[in-house]
């Protein structure tokens, strides 16, 4: 299927691009809940789509066992992008840069303080996570990923 030709209204202002700050982009990354994470895997890049949720500073999801994980365990930095579109000239797109952590219940007091944190982020996004009725309990690795660096950029014809 060919793409459809696009063509703007003389009365439409051509798309501004600008840079968004931190607190929007955050802003941004709290609203969704679906981004596409980039990792090194086998020395090849990775882009796979996952769940997450946004809070305190932090990105929280969970993850089933497989290429993901077995990389995470190895190379930490990852790379987020969530975008938001509302038509081909009007957009936002937030790239998160930083250091992933696989989460375990156990461990020391501050290892398990900060699984039930998560947990508990992750429970607002799933009420039914890591119960009898969760929908997804194949993903039952948790992850946190701590932001070394957060970019956004808008582009809108308004």
């Amino acid at each position: 299927m060919a793409h459809p030709i696009v063509a703007l209204d003389p009365r439409t202002r051509p798309p501004r691009i600008r840079r968004l700050d931190r607190r929007q982009a955050e802003y941004i990354l709290a609203r969704n809940c679906i981004a596409r994470i980039a990792f090194l895997n086998n020395e090849s890049i990775e882009l796979q789509p996952v769940h997450y949720v946004y809070r305190d500073g932090a990105m929280f999801g969970r993850i089933a066992l497989g290429a993901k994980y077995l990389s995470w365990l190895v190379v930490r930095d990852v790379v987020v992008e969530v975008d938001e579109s509302t038509s081909l000239f009007d957009w936002r797109s937030v790239v998160l840069r930083g250091s992933i952590s696989l989460l375990r219940p156990q461990g020391s007091p501050a290892e398990h303080a900060a699984y039930e944190a998560a947990t508990a982020a992750i429970r607002t996004l799933i009420p039914d996570a890591f119960t009898e009725r969760d929908p997804t309990p194949y993903r039952s690795f948790v992850f946190r990923v701590d932001p070394k660096e957060i970019t956004a950029r808008e582009a809108t014809t308004r």
